[in-house]
């Protein structure tokens, strides 16, 4: 079967197995999740609830020096109570393009202004109850600057080399997901 065949016969299946929904209500709306409870009709005729997060989606970005080396922070995550490496990233504002948010967090985190923004691929990381969509990017050119922070935002920035990132993600040391998935779609591409 040849790929495009193939995938004609997902978006078939997809229509298949959808689940339509018969009532919404948000249980909790906060600054940057809306929490929502859904009842929906299941393709065999049932219902079934669903709760789920609405996310606003994100950029995420590769910071890649001319040497080979990536860009990364240490952040402290909450939700985890640890400090993680991971690549830059950031909320999606309203009315604003994934792009130009790539550009804005960039900037703000590191400090670093990327001459060349190739977009690498969209990644949905949590399907079973949110519908955040991640969308990656690679930066190139990098030109050092100035941090640009908020206020309650406190980040270590530091270099690497993409195959020490790749022993630490080996290692289990760096494990979110979309630093992982970024870190191994550059590695692929043969980027350096």
């Amino acid at each position: 079967m040849s790929a495009d065949r193939a995938l004609e016969e997902l978006a078939r299946s997809s229509e298949r197995l959808r689940e339509e929904p018969l009532t919404s209500e948000s249980v909790f709306k906060g600054k940057l999740l809306d929490v929502r409870r859904d009842t929906v009709r299941l393709p065999g005729g049932g219902t079934a609830t669903r709760e789920y997060i609405m996310h606003p989606g994100a950029s995420m970005i590769v910071p890649m020096l001319p040497d080979g080396q990536v860009v990364l922070l240490r952040q402290y995550r909450y939700p985890m109570h640890k400090a993680f490496i991971e690549f830059p990233a950031g909320k999606i504002d309203a009315g604003e393009s994934p792009l130009a948010t790539a550009q804005r967090e960039l900037t703000e985190e590191t400090g670093y202004r990327a001459g060349k923004w190739t977009e690498l691929t969209t990644i949905h990381n949590a399907i079973g109850y949110a519908n955040e969509r991640i969308v990656l990017f690679l930066a190139e050119g990098l030109e050092r600057g100035e941090q640009q922070l908020d206020d309650n935002e406190f980040v270590e920035v530091f270099t690497a080399p993409l195959a020490d990132l790749m022993d630490w993600i080996a290692r289990g040391e760096v494990t979110d997901v979309k630093t992982v998935i970024g870190a191994f779609f550059v590695k692929e591409l043969g980027v350096r």
